[in-house]
């Protein structure tokens, strides 16, 4: 039963209820496969099963970022001020302008998750891309293993992908607007100390911290949580 705790899990790596119907039927099919399997036949099945359902999880991760209030109201990995301007926005609220760092933050929050639909095709490839070495460490690997695949195979990739998105989202929902306003009423103020700050580059950095944490979170979700095995054979094969 080892080996088919190790396969069930990896065919459900990252898939949230919304997601698992899509996969109940490959798993009745693939119900042979919780059996022992030896040879270069059973790797590529598994190797190939693997696939398809991370294929199915990182679809759903994508879409519980990729939407309005996806990072804002997730508190996990909702984008804040920068560590380095603390002091700048502590300053600003304590003259009044309060509501405009709030605007800021909502604003840097919507690229994000403007973003964050553009890490499908990408994180597609990786999948595509996966030896059936990577299938074995994976499945036999840590509870965030697939989450660490992605990162190692992806992070150079999305960050490419999420700098164009980002740039242009930020100009459309105003965020450069409203922090370089921000920054000279801050300049006015002569005891706050004001620096100047890639915005883009912090947004892009949360906006992908963010999308990998969701990643992992759905991936433990199937490997540790009873509630969240919703067929009778995860609830057989992880009840043991």
């Amino acid at each position: 039963m080892r080996r088919a705790s190790f396969l069930v899990s990896a065919l459900t790596v990252l898939v949230a209820a919304p997601a698992v119907a899509q996969l109940d039927q490959l798993l009745k099919e693939l119900d042979t496969l919780t059996r022992p399997a030896t040879g270069a036949t059973g790797d590529v099945k598994i190797g190939a099963a693997l696939k398809e359902a991370l294929q199915v999880g990182t679809e759903n991760a994508v879409k519980l970022t990729g939407r309005t209030d996806g990072y804002f109201t997730n508190q996990a990995i909702k984008i804040l001020m920068p560590e380095r301007l603390r002091t700048l926005e502590r300053g600003l609220r304590t003259v009044g302008y309060g509501s405009e760092v709030d605007q800021l933050v909502l604003s840097m929050n919507r690229a994000a998750e403007r973003a964050a639909p553009s890490a499908r095709k990408i994180f597609w490839d990786a999948i595509g891309s996966m030896t059936i070495e990577d299938a074995r460490r994976i499945l036999g690997g840590t509870p965030t293993a697939a989450t660490d695949y992605f990162k190692s195979k992806t992070s150079e990739s999305l960050t490419l992908a999420f700098r164009p998105v980002v740039d242009q989202a930020m100009n459309e929902v105003g965020t450069t607007r409203q922090y370089n306003e921000l920054l000279g009423q801050a300049k006015a103020i002569p005891f706050l100390k004001t620096e100047d700050y890639d915005l883009d580059r912090y947004v892009i950095g949360k906006a992908l911290d963010g999308l990998f944490h969701v990643v992992g979170e759905e991936e433990r979700k199937i490997r540790t949580d009873p509630a969240a095995r919703v067929t009778d054979l995860l609830k057989d094969v992880f009840g043991k």
